[in-house]
């Protein structure tokens, strides 16, 4: 099971019920935020959520509505006598904005370990996740991220003892461990079926529509997706500046077959995102209007007779 929670859905500038950008996912005991805007902790905080367990925090980028909240989660973090490391991930010049931003939180009682994704498209191992960065089209260097829990075959006992495996290797096998014994090797794939569907979720912000955000998109659970303009007559704007209108984050949830869409990191001029969705959902159907506190349960298939329980 994978929890969602979009913590801040405004770009720009917070406003009354609407913090800046920020998403934050629960699983197997670890917490992963996706940037960290102002008011990132109070909508934790309002979430009942905790700060302990974040482990990663991936940026998008460096503008400052997308990282701005990170000194000060960082001094909440150490004042709660955080020792374990901290792994921070974003496009080339992480580790030199972040030491800026650190002139307000000098000292912290843990090791902040930074991934500075150089290429087009990065995966990452972290944390129980597979993350996916792909670069995407602002008008600065800008990453969306794809978070995926992948899960492997169900145990099969049958082939265990059809292949005379002694029972103390099946545990092992199970987890995914190469076993030798008796002068014999014994790996997962004997005991293991096909890999199953996992959990697949794709964030993309400030940027205009391309091939790389449909692409690793596709067949996501979930799919958040910047709408900076509800009015089909800003698209020009969108284009200025490098954002995208609701009908255009429509169009890329159609193509990339997701399973649902929520919309977010709003402009400040976008004070009812709800008034513009009509013609959205006659596009794609499955498409929300993300508001601050948004959350979700995202489950593997066969763990329940839904896919997400939302909240």
């Amino acid at each position: 099971m994978l929890d969602v929670c979009l913590l801040g859905t405004g770009g720009m500038m917070p406003l009354p019920k609407r913090w800046l950008t920020a998403l934050m996912t629960r699983y197997n005991g670890s917490s992963l935020l996706i940037d960290c805007g102002e008011g990132t902790q109070i909508a934790i905080r309002e979430k009942g959520w905790s700060f302990k367990p974040i482990d990663v925090i991936c940026f998008t980028h460096y503008h400052g509505d997308h990282i701005s909240g990170l000194p000060g989660l960082l001094l909440t973090m150490g004042n709660a006598d955080r020792k374990n490391p901290l792994t921070l991930v974003g496009p080339r010049g992480l580790e030199r904005v972040v030491s800026a931003l650190r002139v307000i939180a000098p000292e912290l009682p843990f090791e902040l370990n930074f991934i500075e994704i150089t290429k087009p498209e990065e995966v990452l191992e972290l944390s129980g996740y597979r993350i996916t960065a792909f670069k995407v089209n602002h008008n600065v260097l800008c990453y969306g991220y794809t978070l995926e829990i992948l899960r492997q075959g169900k145990f099969s006992p049958e082939n265990a003892r059809a292949q005379g495996i002694p029972l103390r290797l099946w545990n092992p096998l199970q987890k995914g461990k190469t076993v030798e014994m008796d002068g014999r090797v014994y790996t997962p794939d004997m005991v293991l079926g096909p890999p199953r569907k996992g959990i697949k979720l794709t964030y993309t912000t400030d940027t205009r529509p391309t091939e790389s955000i449909r692409r690793n998109a596709a067949g996501a659970d979930l799919f958040i997706c910047e709408g900076m303009y509800g009015e089909d007559d800003k698209e020009a704007k969108a284009r200025d500046y490098k954002h995208m209108t609701f009908r255009e984050a429509a169009l890329l949830a159609r193509e990339a077959g997701v399973g649902e869409m929520w919309l977010t990191h709003y402009s400040p001029s976008l004070i009812y995102p709800e008034d513009f969705m009509k013609p959205v959902r006659e596009i794609f159907p499955k498409a929300v209007a993300g508001r601050d506190g948004k959350s979700v349960e995202l489950n593997f298939e066969e763990d329940s007779g839904k896919e997400a329980c939302e909240i």
